[in-house]
């Protein structure tokens, strides 16, 4: 298995992981950007009109009503990535990642504009009334290309669990037996009853919970978040000169973060910010599609709202957070994962500036690591060997070792800088990632260790959303692939794999959906690409008919 998961990160660097296919969705948003004359900002007043039902007839065909669609469109992308993708970008690239977030998302506003507004322009009713949409309908319908759009169909299907299911009820019951001691499948169990019954209804069940989910959750988030970056004012200001005056410079070292370049910064930031917003993947298309509308153009207008909402505030919020607490920089006592860790030789000082600067060359790619091969001598759980560890790119410090329960006396084999052994338990002071450092920002406030319990829950209800909604691209997508009979099996499965990966390990399954984004990216953005005409012209329709209406299209 872990051949087989080595192999696939490999072909997934070269596909979603490398630069080209980052450059390819920035440059896809920024040339309907130009090309359609900055929609995100003309039409932005105009989208907020159209959500709130302004412009609404009551022979408008769909399922959901404009704000229904935008809430489960917004349950499927809000999720993990707002708590711990924003913590692990700007782990890795410094607090300028977070101003490439923003970029991203300003730009993807546009592609979801388009996407949106073409899958719902070619969007069928299903042969039960309901209505089918996304991009493999266009596919279908516009380009006549059946074998690209059952390409993004399939893709759709694995990313649901690799994207929408299994990964987020991992991370769940993580959180809640982190921070209750409920246990892993105890909290897989009651929230894969509670997921059959949501999504055993179809989309007028779902939509009927997300429009109410996706609010209460963002106001929870909310209230924790500005609670920590008000108690924390006197770091407002510092927080958003370190975003904006390292983009030009990169990160320098501070505290326990050992620097970042300008490229890592870019290159975390935009890759985080797709991940959050799912912009120019084709998911959020397949829930707009059902929204009630008698023009496709204002669905779109919807969606231009969707990557705000998700990276520009949210994503913003839980960065600022981060910052202004002043935990993003400094060492936590925590268990170091190994896929984190890395055993180097020679002691190092990282308060010591000739170290501090060789430290920061390494873990900006500037120099070769030196990777320790050999025996490490430990007395009572405490190393006495010239090596040093690093940790969450961090120099690790008060490093202590143990193996069932007992502090440990003997040999470690290191291979590589890798720890051989996977029995032992290394415990130390390093830097902290991801949903764990989210959790500690939200301490610092005024709820204090009641914080902790706000990302817990937060963490639950944005991922269970993320769940609901892709339940719904992956039925979609089985619909138009095999035909509606086979949506209930597909349900059924669903639910089974939810509660499975409460328990279990979920690596592969990660990579699996590194894999399928990016083959549901690809040929959605040739799709729209080649579709670009019809875009604009079906733009410039919708506002002779809107003025025709009489409507103040301000």
């Amino acid at each position: 298995m872990q051949k087989l998961n080595d192999f696939l990160l490999i072909l997934e660097s070269y596909i979603g992981g490398a630069e080209w296919f980052v450059i390819l969705l920035l440059g896809t948003g920024l040339f309907f950007t130009i090309y359609l004359r900055f929609p995100q900002i003309r039409y932005f007043k105009h989208a907020l009109k159209v959500v709130s039902g302004k412009f609404d007839k009551k022979t408008d065909e769909g399922d959901a009503s404009h704000f229904q669609a935008l809430a489960t469109a917004l349950s499927g992308t809000v999720g993990t990535g707002n708590i711990a993708g924003v913590a692990l970008a700007i782990h890795l690239g410094g607090p300028a990642a977070l101003f490439w977030m923003i970029v991203t998302a300003f730009l993807g506003m546009t592609t979801k504009f388009v996407e949106v507004t073409l899958s719902h322009k070619y969007r069928e009713k299903a042969s039960d009334g309901s209505i089918a949409g996304g991009p493999m309908y266009y596919m279908k319908n516009k380009l006549n290309m059946k074998w690209l759009a059952a390409i993004f169909a399939v893709a759709t299907v694995v990313s649901s669990f690799g994207t929408g299911n299994m990964p987020q009820i991992n991370s769940i019951s993580n959180s809640v037996y982190s921070t209750f001691g409920i246990e892993h499948m105890v909290t897989g169990g009651v929230l894969a009853v509670l997921l059959g019954i949501v999504i055993v209804g179809g989309i007028g069940r779902i939509v009927q919970v997300t429009d109410k989910l996706v609010p209460v959750m963002a106001l929870v988030y909310l209230v924790g978040a500005l609670s920590v970056i008000i108690y924390n004012y006197e770091n407002i200001i510092p927080s958003l000169e370190a975003i904006f005056g390292d983009l030009f410079t990169g990160s320098a070292a501070s505290g326990g973060f050992l620097g970042a370049t300008i490229a890592f910064a870019f290159n975390r930031g935009v890759n985080r910010g797709l991940f959050s917003n799912e912009a120019g993947q084709g998911s959020a298309p397949i829930a707009h599609a059902a929204a009630k509308a008698h023009e496709p153009v204002s669905e779109g207008m919807v969606a231009i709202l969707e990557p705000f909402i998700d990276t520009v505030l949210i994503c913003s919020l839980t960065g600022v957070t981060l910052l202004s607490s002043g935990v993003w920089n400094e060492k936590h006592e925590n268990k170091f994962q190994f896929s984190d860790l890395k055993v180097i030789t020679h002691q190092y000082d990282d308060k010591i500036e000739s170290d501090k600067v060789e430290l920061g060359e390494f873990i900006k790619g500037e120099k070769e690591w030196p990777r320790f091969t050999g025996d490490v001598k430990v007395v009572n759980g405490k190393i006495e060997s010239d090596i040093s560890i690093i940790h969450a790119r961090s120099l690790a410090e008060n490093v202590s070792v143990s193996k069932e329960g007992e502090l440990f006396t003997g040999n470690i084999e290191i291979d590589n800088g890798e720890v051989q052994d996977s029995d032992l338990v290394i415990r130390g002071m390093s830097l902290l990632h991801s949903a764990p450092l989210t959790a500690l920002a939200f301490k610092r406030g005024f709820f204090g260790d009641w914080g902790e319990y706000i990302v817990t829950i937060g963490l639950l209800l944005f991922a269970f959303s993320t769940a609901i909604a892709w339940s719904y691209y992956g039925g979609r997508a089985i619909n138009y692939l095999f035909g509606l009979q086979y949506v209930k099996y597909y349900r059924f499965f669903y639910v089974i794999m939810f509660f499975i990966a409460s328990f279990t390990d979920t690596t592969i399954v990660w990579t699996f959906a590194g894999l399928s984004v990016a083959f549901m990216t690809l040929p959605n953005l040739f799709g729209i690409l080649m579709l670009r005409k019809d875009m604009k012209e079906t733009v410039d329709k919708y506002w002779v008919d809107f003025e025709k209406e009489g409507w103040d299209k301000k």
